[in-house]
């Protein structure tokens, strides 16, 4: 990564990481428009939503949203050294595809954190160049 490219990613953030609970609300509703199916795969309590507005003001669900931000948020604070959280991430893929989220949701992810005031950049799993990934989803 190029030096000056860190800094933007931090400074993207910066903005972003002051109200991480608004903006992984944005974030989430914005995945929710752009793949509908997804909703039916956060479950509490045996609780299913019956739409994405219910989703969205579940306790539950708000706890989701703060553990993502504060897995973005680590990774941004790690961008020079992605490496030293590649395991984490990696087995956090593997749980996500577990329950059914497919690769191609973390692209409308991408486009969802654009959004939400953050230009990310997700690597498949077959892009090695760049260490600019939040998740990373194993290859089928």
């Amino acid at each position: 990564m190029e030096r000056p490219e860190p800094e933007l990613i931090r400074q993207s953030w910066r903005a972003v990481s002051r109200s991480p609970l608004e903006h992984g609300t944005v974030l989430f509703a914005r995945l929710f428009d752009l793949e509908p199916d997804l909703l039916p795969l956060f479950q509490y309590n045996c609780r299913q939503f019956s739409s994405p507005e219910d989703c969205l003001s579940s306790p539950e669900f708000l706890d989701h949203i703060r553990k993502v931000m504060l897995v973005i948020d680590t990774a941004v604070t790690n961008v020079e050294d992605l490496s030293s959280l590649e395991e984490y991430l990696a087995g956090l893929g593997k749980r996500h595809r577990a329950v059914g989220v497919k690769l191609s949701s973390f692209s409308e992810s991408s486009s969802s954190l654009h959004v939400a005031g953050v230009k990310p950049r997700v690597l498949l799993p077959s892009q090695t160049a760049s260490p600019c990934c939040v998740l990373r989803l194993p290859a089928a």
